[in-house]
């Protein structure tokens, strides 16, 4: 099953299923970062409602009216966005409220979207990032995960929200950008490159390099299977940049054991060896650091000095996002 998020303007109330097992009626949250007039829906692989097995249940007329939903009736509007979610279903719900606060300033409404979070999918991107780390939490063996199956998931999804009416697809996940070429196989919609964006994004801060006589450069840090597939470090140098990776020590003595920390809920030990690593790459005559990692982004508090060295890839999918929504009605 997979929490799916339709943000249509025409109903007021959403319907929202925890689990296969209760289900309930409620009032829409800011806090879930969801507009007053969102549709949260819980399907299984056939796009309908699980059926109720004990606890709580909606009538069968509201079941009927939630499944009759259409992409016609719900998602027409040429600026809706389809979000396939990551690793993390917190982290998907912490960009989806940018994307929802960012597009509803100035009292316009947020931009129309369709959201697909399923947890089998997520633990395929986690155990995929973690056996990145042949260290990570002292394992004896790692559990395999087939690439194939990742990519045949999040086509999937992709499939699923073009037919709900989405006119861009984004995936507001470092791991899952991995395949970012296999997903788009196909499209019928583009697909946001996070890497891209950000690129972007630092071509038109018009930055000046630090040492005169060379390139502009930026600092990458992220997980090893991030920094494994090079798609940042691509997309940077094909944009005029230098990437700058941690070395192999730093990524041993500080980046590695940082996550191991957080594992470890260690957070003041992680968040300090975090540092040390930034500090490592600004060093070397970096003008910014992207933080390519949700993990590593959320350590640091948000008045921590060394934020305002750092780029969040996120955030600028977020922003690509609604700038896309925006020509799209002008």
């Amino acid at each position: 099953m997979y929490l799916q998020i339709f943000n249509n303007p025409c109903h007021g109330l959403a319907h929202v299923c925890y689990s296969s097992r209760v289900s309930c009626k409620v009032r829409l949250s800011r806090v879930l970062a969801m507009p007053p007039s969102s549709i949260l829906l819980h399907m299984d692989e056939s796009n309908d409602l699980p059926k109720p097995k004990k606890g709580f249940c909606p009538s069968e007329d509201s079941r009927n009216s939630l499944n009759s939903l259409s992409a016609d009736s719900l998602l027409r509007q040429a600026n809706t966005v389809g979000i396939i979610g990551g690793v993390s279903t917190d982290s998907t719900l912490k960009f989806v409220k940018k994307l929802v606060d960012w597009s509803s300033k100035d009292g316009k409404s947020s931009l129309p979207f369709v959201l697909c979070s399923d947890p089998a999918l997520n633990k395929e991107l986690l155990l995929y990032e973690e056996n990145s780390y042949p260290s990570l939490y002292h394992r004896a063996e790692s559990t395999p995960v087939d690439p194939k199956l990742i990519v045949g998931n999040l086509r999937n999804k992709r499939r699923y929200l073009e037919k709900c009416g989405a006119k861009l697809i984004l995936m507001p996940c470092h791991i899952a950008h991995i395949w970012y070429e296999e997903v788009c196989e196909g499209s019928s919609v583009p697909l946001l490159h996070m890497g891209e964006c950000i690129a972007k994004e630092l071509q038109e801060a018009k930055m000046k390099p630090l040492e005169a006589g060379n390139p502009l450069r930026v600092g990458v840090m992220a997980t090893s299977a991030t920094l494994s597939a090079g798609f940042y470090q691509e997309k940077l140098q094909s944009n005029g940049f230098e990437a700058v990776l941690p070395d192999k020590a730093t990524m041993e003595h500080t980046v590695i054991p940082s996550i191991e920390a957080m594992k470890r809920e260690d957070m003041e030990g992680a968040r300090n060896l975090l540092r040390i690593a930034l500090q490592v790459l600004l060093v070397q005559a970096v003008n910014v650091v992207m933080l390519g990692s949700d993990e590593m982004r959320d350590l640091l508090p948000g008045d921590d000095p060394l934020l305002k060295k750092c780029v969040d890839p996120m955030d600028a999918l977020a922003r690509s996002a609604i700038k896309w929504a925006e020509n799209q009605c002008s």
